[in-house]
């Protein structure tokens, strides 16, 4: 299982996972839902407790990868295939434009 930290503005805001069969999570943290600067980190993730699921990287986490010419070079870089979306991210998504970004968590 693949898992990474997501922070809106800089501060933790839930957590994306990817498990072993391809299947994709995203959950808001309980501490992050009872804030009052709430914000929601895209309108197709609306604030809420259940976790969001899907068989493929949420659309709004696969548009912080590169694209172009860069996500050719961020592919060379880090020797990922360019369907590997939940690598790319990892690899890329720690300072990307806008008050969205993902850490990579260690394994377990």
């Amino acid at each position: 299982m693949r898992q990474a930290l997501v922070l809106y503005d800089g501060q933790a805001c839930g957590q994306l996972s990817e498990s072993d069969d391809g299947v994709f999570s995203f959950a808001y943290s309980s501490d992050y839902l009872a804030s009052s600067h709430a914000h929601p980190v895209s309108l197709t993730l609306p604030l809420r407790s259940e976790a969001y699921l899907s068989k493929t990287l949420f659309p709004f986490f696969d548009g912080l990868i590169p694209e172009g010419w860069l996500l050719s070079l961020a592919s060379a870089t880090f020797k990922l295939p360019i369907a590997d979306r939940m690598g790319l991210l990892l690899a890329t998504g720690k300072d990307p434009i806008g008050a969205v970004s993902v850490e990579a968590l260690p394994h377990e």
